[in-house]
């Protein structure tokens, strides 16, 4: 079990990345991908990777043998974006790499032509970057709107209970006892963030928390998304038949809450066409509609998640 022990410095600097992180992202589509069985949201996009996916690529393999020293493709700087961690990755001293190559003990005979000598990082920047347009470009809507979906669930927890709020709301991965995050975690280890606060990453691909090994990287958190937060790409069967299929597209582009320009984007019909939409949905109570300055932001309004997640809202909700 992972134990992250909190201070008040700690609570006030703790807060929730904008995107999932793209390198992170990689590293744990990969390991999804070796699993034997898979949940079915991931069935699509197990078929689509294997598709793309040369066999004689020895990239995944690549991935799998350096997945213990996740630390060293995950750097910090891939919080700005993909092609920041990319230039960190080229920008690794050469000496460093093979440290962390000789910490995994004998390795293939077909990695040191790879990685050894002074361009191996930069190899290995572009094996991570072949990697991200394999495993998760072709899927980043679906990322990024089921992220979106996340962040507006850790928001409400936020607004309710403030951060204590926000940390309990990260069962059933964790559990926070006010002063300490209990996480679930293979190894048995305390982080002491140290006043620099907790960067809390969602991760579409994670199966279980993570965080870097090197207590002195900053104090990194990422967890898995709910499953009710993870979108396909469609909206779950039955809805285009109900709704018919733009106003379906409305009613799953509204979970994350936008205004009708942006819905219109995502939707792939004009601004028009969706505030005809977004009043019938309202009428029929499964949006709301509010205004932020000059802003208006649909979202979905309990009964409407209910029906988008197929989910029964709880009595009283």
């Amino acid at each position: 079990m992972l134990r992250i022990h909190f201070t008040i410095d700690d609570l006030v600097r703790t807060t929730v990345a904008p995107t999932a992180d793209p390198l992170w992202e990689v590293v744990l589509a990969g390991d999804r991908l070796r699993d034997h069985v898979q949940p079915r949201v991931f069935h699509d996009w197990v078929n689509a990777v294997r598709k793309r996916l040369d066999r004689r690529d020895p990239a995944p393999r690549l991935l799998h043998v350096l997945a213990p020293v996740s630390d060293l493709l995950t750097p910090p700087e891939s919080a700005d974006g993909l092609e920041a961690g990319l230039a960190a990755l080229r920008a690794t001293p050469p000496h460093r790499l093979a440290a962390e190559l000789g910490r995994l003990g004998p390795l293939p005979a077909w990695v040191d032509p790879l990685l050894g000598g002074p361009r191996g990082p930069a190899v290995l920047a572009d094996v991570v970057r072949h990697l991200y347009s394999v495993l998760v470009e072709p899927h980043a809507e679906v990322v990024r709107e089921s992220v979106n979906a996340d962040r507006a669930r850790r928001a409400r927890d936020l607004v309710d209970a403030g951060v204590p709020g926000l940390l309990a709301g990260l069962r059933p991965h964790a559990r926070w006892d006010g002063s300490v995050l209990e996480v679930d975690s293979p190894q048995d280890r305390d982080l002491h963030p140290r006043g620099r606060g907790l960067r809390l990453v969602p991760s579409y691909f994670a199966r279980r928390p993570g965080t870097p090994a090197d207590p002195d990287l900053p104090p990194v958190l990422v967890y898995p998304i709910s499953d009710a937060d993870r979108w396909t790409g469609a909206a779950p069967g039955g809805l285009d038949e109900l709704l018919g299929p733009t106003r379906s597209a409305v009613l799953e582009c509204a979970r994350t809450g936008a205004g009708t320009t942006e819905l219109a984007r995502r939707v792939g019909t004009s601004p028009a066409s969706v505030s005809r939409h977004t009043g019938v949905l309202r009428g029929a109570g499964l949006i709301r509609t509010t205004r932020h300055g000059t802003r208006t932001v649909h979202s979905l309004t309990t009964l409407g998640e209910a029906l988008v997640t197929g989910r029964v809202p709880a009595a009283g909700g």
